[in-house]
């Protein structure tokens, strides 16, 4: 049987001052080398008497990986915590090199320009484009990508996470869970030619230019327990458009269950003309999701499916050909239904929000 190594002590680790200084110098370097400041960590962890297995839950590794790092510091001190050579020719570019170049693209911007490309580092630090590339590589780096985040400022964040993630993974009994939204300005488009059907070798080919042939709106409610969803298209996007699909929701469910509504803060949701019919049908209980949070309301994700299987690719010359299409997918999900799992919980949500908080709150200062 396999020993384990549950509560047991680890062997004192000491280390002078001038090697806790280079620890703690290798440790805050986990952007250049993730490696060496990881197991800078488990040496500085062990130096103050903690266990194995209280060292391995806080740099998440197994307790082998713990001794072994313990065992070469107690060899060779900090050196041991770099890689050793691998047989081959000896590499021409030093560490420090590399440190520079990947400290450049970290913390530097070139001039003239937004981002680094490899022939601009190349030149600036005066390596070749194949070894900035290399490099860029093994640490991840991509200076030619950027994406988009939006941090909600909303004063009941918390309190809305923690209410809508709650109706997603405990539902309360004998009630319907529905994810609310609309997906307005939906275009009729047709191409200017023929698509050009797929064929072998060659994928399908459609000109980049169309003609439109007006807009729908698409209100739908994601059943979140069986996936199935109801779904009605209008011309507009108003509250009397909102009321309809309401009262529509109303004729196809059950009168005895109670309607836990999740939407987004949007006008038409809150408007008097809404308040009323909620007051006259108590049944309707609305939850809104923080604002600028639209990834907290699942409908959103049947819209993606919706938009790549069904609208993107598709051809239509009129809005009563596009809303038929709409139907079709409707009711072919309606057949199969899968539901969306949600599996983050509140408090897993609002660590990693908290976490890319402080990450924007320490770029800007």
């Amino acid at each position: 049987m396999r020993k384990t190594h549950r509560g047991r002590k680890a062997k004192i680790i000491v280390v002078n001052l001038e090697q806790k200084q280079e620890l703690e110098r290798l440790a805050r370097r986990a952007q250049v080398n993730r490696s060496v400041s990881f197991r800078a960590r488990i040496i500085l962890l062990s130096s103050e008497g903690l266990s194995v297995k209280d060292i391995a839950r806080q740099v998440r590794a197994n307790v082998q990986t713990i001794y072994k790092w313990q065992r070469r510091f107690r060899a060779t001190g900090v050196n041991a915590l770099y890689n050793e050579r691998k047989p081959g020719a000896p590499r021409k570019i030093s560490d420090d090199k590399i440190e520079a170049v990947v400290v450049k693209t970290l913390q530097s911007r070139p001039q003239g320009a937004t981002h680094w490309s490899t022939r601009m580092m190349a030149k600036k630090v005066n390596l070749s484009q194949s070894a900035i590339s290399r490099i860029w590589r093994t640490f991840g780096l991509k200076p030619h990508r950027a994406s988009t985040y939006t941090l909600s400022q909303d004063p009941l964040f918390v309190e809305k996470v923690r209410d809508v993630v709650g109706l997603y993974m405990t539902p309360p009994s004998n009630a319907l869970v529905l994810s609310v939204d609309e997906k307005s300005q939906i275009q009729a488009l047709n191409r200017t030619q023929p698509i050009l059907p797929m064929g072998p070798g060659s994928e399908e080919r459609r000109t980049p230019d169309y003609d439109r042939h007006g807009t729908t709106t698409l209100f739908a409610a994601l059943n979140v327990k069986t996936g199935k969803v109801m779904g009605q298209c209008y011309s507009r996007h108003r509250s009397q458009e909102s009321r309809k699909f309401l009262e529509h929701i109303e004729q196809n469910t059950p009168q005895s269950q109670e309607i836990h509504m999740i939407l987004d803060n949007y006008g038409t949701h809150k408007t008097p003309m809404i308040h009323r019919w909620l007051i006259r049908h108590p049944r309707f209980h609305l939850h809104f999701i923080p604002t600028h949070s639209s990834w907290l309301n699942l409908v959103e994700r049947w819209f993606a499916l919706l938009t790549e299987r069904q609208i993107k690719r598709g051809a239509h010359t009129s809005v009563n050909q596009l809303k038929a299409a709409i139907d079709i997918f409707i009711k072919l999900n309606n057949h199969s239904p899968k539901p969306f799992i949600w599996t983050k919980s509140a408090d897993q949500i609002l660590e990693k929000v908290g976490r890319l908080a402080a990450r924007t709150l320490q770029a800007h200062t």
